[in-house]
């Protein structure tokens, strides 16, 4: 949903883009560097290192932010970087669900790597009824919405982290990924009949 909601940050997407576009990097560098972040934070979530992983995964998420902000600034936006963005966007959040896999989350109804599966099923099939409807001409624009589209994830992720910090049984955290599991699949089910009524 906050997909649809995009405007309502321009002004600090303006501010943060200002600050940045100082720097020597280009947008996709940012976007790369993410990925980086990402994986030094799936490291800790291995290590049960929480406090760490949450400090890195919030760095990838702001660069994330910090790339598109710096390209509209800049007006160097790109179709390519764009392009990029979404790629390394899915690799990020596969990374943080691979570090996940690792963790001994207890059985509630499924074994607790399954969860993880379903969620990691659940995103990129989102991911994929947007960008097959758009390739298959069944919508002219870009589809987007759903309950549960990338900025609610990143949020949703964000808690699961602050809940293995707190909670040595990962039994909040569990239903917390049950949740996520279940809404993502649902918004990528919202995405196809979307399309599908769309035609």
């Amino acid at each position: 949903m906050l997909d649809l909601h995009r405007n309502s940050f321009k002004k600090l997407e303006k501010k943060v883009g200002e600050i940045f576009s100082f720097l020597p990097l280009s947008p996709n560098h940012y976007t790369l560097i993410s990925i980086f972040f990402a994986l030094i934070s799936s490291y800790f979530i291995i290590r049960q290192k929480f406090i760490l992983a949450i400090f890195f995964f919030l760095i990838a998420g702001f660069l994330d932010f910090i790339d598109g902000a710096v390209a509209r600034y800049k007006n160097i936006a790109t179709k390519v970087g764009a392009y990029l963005d979404t790629i390394c966007d899915r690799y990020v959040e596969g990374i943080l669900l691979f570090g996940l896999i690792f963790l001994p989350l207890p059985r509630i109804f499924l074994p607790g790597f399954t969860w993880v599966f379903l969620i990691l099923f659940g995103t990129f099939l989102t991911t994929y009824a947007k960008a097959a409807a758009k390739e298959k001409e069944i919508v002219e624009k870009e589809l987007k919405g759903g309950f549960l589209s990338r900025g609610e994830r990143i949020i949703l992720f964000f808690l699961v982290l602050i809940l293995g910090a707190i909670d040595p049984s990962f039994t909040f955290m569990t239903h917390l990924l049950i949740l996520i599991a279940i809404l993502t699949n649902f918004t990528a089910l919202q995405r196809i009949f979307s399309s599908i009524k769309s035609s």
